[in-house]
């Protein structure tokens, strides 16, 4: 075998190595025709628009969520103090509740009477009632 024929014979073998990547080729271009096909042709200023108006929604979407999100802190800062608020107004409800029976132990009739005998007073033996209704046919200016 020659020198030529050798290379006669790996030429077939270089050949079908060649086409091989020459195929892919155009499978590669006519799948980007199709992909691009399915999408319509946009000019740079439709395409710089559409950044536009991406950037902007994401934008209006962040701000939406921060503000219901400042809205949720600030409910929930007012739930906690509603909760304390209830709190103190049972506790002062309960100090109400305990000086109301303090004062009605002290005007109790028995410790009044208690209270008076230590002071030296003394019950009436005469008690006088004052009558306050006009003497009958009067009418009261008023």
């Amino acid at each position: 075998m020659s020198l030529a024929t050798a290379r006669k014979v790996s030429a077939p073998g270089s050949v079908a190595k060649k086409s091989v990547p020459k195929a892919k080729k155009q499978v590669a271009e006519r799948t980007a025709e199709i992909v691009s096909g399915l999408f319509p042709e946009m000019s740079p200023g439709a395409r710089a628009t559409h950044k536009y108006f991406a950037t902007f929604l994401t934008v209006v979407s962040a701000v939406g969520f921060l503000t219901l999100l400042g809205i949720n802190t600030l409910l929930a800062q007012d739930a906690f103090t509603l909760s304390n608020l209830k709190t103190e107004a049972k506790a002062v409800a309960d100090q109400r509740d305990a000086i109301n029976r303090s004062i009605d132990s002290y005007a109790a009739p028995e410790r009044l009477a208690a209270a008076a005998e230590a002071l030296g007073m003394r019950p009436s033996e005469t008690p006088v009632f004052l009558d306050l209704t006009p003497p009958h046919g009067e009418v009261a200016n008023g």
